[in-house]
């Protein structure tokens, strides 16, 4: 077995002088340039690699952050013309194993090893790109925003919060298992990243996940009842001399896809389709980027994971598509969760009003601009053209949105937004005018604030929207408060959503209400070795109606445990008031509806654990069981997962209701059933297979993706997606029932120019 240049049991003189020196200084890192070409291949065999400063003593965030982590890390930092190197040396205290989910991209998880680096190219603390490798060379690429923190008011109101990994971008890296340690070697081009020219600094963090200890660590401390991402406290990374423009910067994303459709339900023959389109990425500056789409495609994009829906509002799915990823914050972020003014799925989706179901609507071409101005300014520009869609009598309809950013202090910044729905009137037919009666804009502007050591945050916000009707009460206006420490978590808001606030590029839960909400955690760390940290807390939620005054409440007993080997427990006793100002039917099954103008108070016990994702069987399981507005419910749902060492997951995603209602209302025993299957055969082929089933709908989705990873960033899919009627009889598929079919085949090639 190879080993790397430097013996692992001493260290040269000028390399213990080098590490002396980065401990008293202790708050940056100095990088050099080389002229030593660098082989990515997970061996510290060049010479260069003698002559960096070295980052290291580590400090331990989870479970403690009182002290330097069990196992020490060194990372080292070169750069050339063309990329960043890293180099980072994660030693053990012995030879072992090392926990991964599989060999896919884009791994997550608290009990999962890895290295990552986390660079602020901008020194904002408020957003950065992040780079990971784990011990098998799999790569993970990401942006961070919000300063790495989701809270209700200044998150992204997605599954991520605060941190994607659907961004993707061209980087090179390669790992090596030694016998008591292993590297990770990394290359990051230049022109992956949006940074300033003629800077001397930017700010750094690296941290570790090590599955042996439970432990994550990290180069600058970070406190462990914060985010291992947060940016708040990152170092600085000085430049040997300021960094220039890498140059022209254009890349070219082209792909054809060949796609064979067949709906059963309307009785049409099969229905097959041929394009070919593309992105492109074109750097105006070494900070802006201009994103281009011409006829995109999204087949490739996983199917959303259904859900039961027993709410009289609409059910939020998170954007996972790429052309949407990149500053993605500079749209979405503003408002609060259930009434943001930009949702971008709201692009490439149509309404069929006669049968109240959504529909694809292909677009013909967007173009993306975001990014820094300056060290003050950020902006973000879009516009995307929507296709006619005849069938439902809906015209080619332009989407436009601007975004401008204007820093404020060290984490705070103020944001103002413009959002525009424009269909056009005879598109098609040679005419290309604005349709006059039928058009929707939103005006926003938001304030977020946040202090430098990140204990306090908060958000004010106006939001305004406009169409034809000239009707009033179209705002939505909130504040919040949040102040996190050690011992205490106090999360609050206030907001208030009018009548008629209608942004149709948003998404909006409801409207006309008031609502304040508060929440406080009492953290506790004990000296125990199960057990790493537990918090009592109390949650209050009250809607009012102008007209109908107090229509929902609740009071919630919280507490929680986190165990230092990664495994949570949650538990909560609600007690919970509603008015029904419109007929419901809770029972979800569109049965006998509960009469509008009444009102039920009732209780119920919520509870979820999250098992050690360590061990290869793994789970999260939740309830939600008592009484339900005039019946009972009980809950249970959650994920079970078996991890097949480096070749993948099998797993199983289960949701069932049983609801109790007096005679003449419906009960219900409603199921929803999810199997996966997620192989990874090597580090470029991936199979992933999920069948959901979902007797609330009657439906059966099959969807199946194979993705073969031939070139950085250049793909072939394989995608097959199959829609059946539930069975009947407790057969779960009628395979005579079939309700849609489709099979695509897409291929896609990322060209630098």
């Amino acid at each position: 077995m190879s080993q790397p240049y430097l013996p692992k049991f001493a260290f040269s003189f000028a390399t213990l002088l080098m590490i002396t020196v980065c401990t008293l200084r202790g708050q940056d890192l100095l990088i050099k340039r080389t002229t030593t070409p660098i082989t990515i291949d997970g061996v510290m065999d060049e010479q260069v690699w003698k002559e960096t400063e070295v980052a290291s003593a580590f400090n331990q965030h989870f479970p403690y952050d009182t002290s330097k982590s069990v196992v020490s890390t060194e990372v080292r930092m070169t750069y050339d013309d063309d990329h960043i190197y890293v180099l980072a040396i994660m030693r053990n205290l012995g030879p072992r194993s090392y926990v991964v989910p599989s060999l896919r991209r884009d791994y997550r998880g608290p009990a999962y090893d890895g290295f990552t680096v986390v660079l602020d190219t901008y020194k904002n603390k408020t957003n950065a790109f992040v780079f990971g490798v784990n011990p098998y060379g799999v790569q993970r690429e990401g942006l961070i925003s919000n300063g790495g923190n989701r809270t209700r008011t200044t998150g992204n109101n997605n599954s991520s919060g605060s941190f994607l990994l659907t961004w993707d971008n061209k980087w090179y890296s390669e790992a090596k298992i030694y016998e008591d340690y292993w590297i990770a070697e990394m290359a990051i081009p230049f022109k992956t990243l949006r940074f300033k020219e003629n800077v001397d600094s930017w700010y750094i963090n690296f941290y570790r996940i090590d599955s042996e200890y439970a432990e994550r660590s990290s180069w600058s401390p970070i406190p462990r009842n914060l985010s291992v991402l947060n940016l708040a406290f990152n170092k600085e990374l000085r430049w040997d001399k300021p960094l220039q423009n890498p140059g022209k910067n254009i890349s070219v994303i082209p792909y054809t896809a060949f796609r064979t459709t067949k709906d059963f339900e309307a009785n049409e023959p099969t229905e097959t389709k041929f394009a070919v389109g593309g992105d492109a990425k074109i750097a105006l500056s070494s900070a802006l980027n201009l994103d281009l789409t011409m006829n995109p495609d999204f087949s490739q994009v996983e199917a959303d994971q259904q859900v039961t829906n027993l709410d009289r509002f609409e059910i939020f799915f998170p954007e996972q598509r790429q052309f949407f990823q990149e500053n993605a914050d500079l749209f979405s972020a503003f408002g609060s969760d259930g009434a943001r003014p930009f949702f971008s799925r709201r692009i490439g989706t149509a309404r069929d009003t006669a049968t109240g179901t959504n529909l694809s609507n292909p677009l013909y071409f967007g173009a993306r601009m975001s990014g820094n101005i300056n060290d003050q300014w950020r902006v973000g520009l879009m516009t995307i053209q929507a296709a006619e869609e005849e069938e439902i009598s809906l015209p080619s309809t332009n989407y436009a949105v601007a975004s401008v950013q204007r820093m404020i202090g060290q984490r705070s910044n103020i944001s103002a937004l413009m959002v525009s729905r424009q269909p056009f009137q005879d598109s098609l037919d040679g005419e290309f005018t604005w349709q006059p009666s039928d058009w929707n804009r939103t005006l926003a502007l938001d304030l977020n604030l946040a202090t430098p050591n990140n204990k306090w945050s908060g958000k004010g916000y106006y939001h305004r929207s406009f169409d034809g009707m000239d009707l009033d009460s179209t705002y939505s206006m909130g504040l919040g408060l949040n102040h996190q420490s050690l011992r205490w978590e106090i999360r609050s808001d206030l907001r208030t959503i009018g009548a008629n606030f209608n942004p149709e590029v948003g998404f909006v839960r409801r409207t006309d209400f008031s609502q304040i909400r508060g929440t406080i955690y009492h953290n506790f760390y004990p000296s125990s070795s199960v057990i790493q940290s537990h918090a009592p807390g109390f949650d209050m939620d009250l809607l009012r109606n102008r007209i109908y005054g107090a229509t929902d409440w609740d009071l919630n007993f919280l507490y929680r445990i986190n165990f230092t080997n990664t495994a949570r427990l949650s538990v909560r006793l609600r007690r919970q008031y509603t008015y029904l100002f419109e007929p419901f039917d809770p029972s979800g099954t569109d049965g006998l509806e509960l009469p509008a103008d009444s009102d039920y108070a009732y209780n119920f016990f919520i509870a979820s654990f999250s098992s050690n994702e360590r061990n290869p069987f793994f789970y999260e399981i939740s309830t939600r069981t008592g009484q339900y507005f005039n019946g009972s419910i009980v809950n249970f749902e959650g994920t079970l997962s078996y991890r097949f060492a480096l070749r993948g997951t099998a797993s199983l995603n289960f949701e069932y209701n049983r609801i109790r209602l007096p005679d003449s209302y419906n009960d219900a025993n409603l199921y929803l059933v999810g199997p996966r299957f997620d192989f990874t055969f090597t580090r470029r082929l991936f199979w992933t297979t999920f069948i959901q089933y979902n007797n609330q709908i009657n439906n059966v989705n099959i969807n199946s993706r194979v993705q073969w990873r031939f070139k950085p960033v250049s793909d072939l899919f394989l995608v097959y997606t199959d829609n059946y009627l539930a069975g009947e009889d407790d057969r779960f598929i009628d395979f005579n029932r079939p309700k849609a079919r489709a099979f695509v085949v897409k291929l896609s090639y990322w060209f630098n120019l």
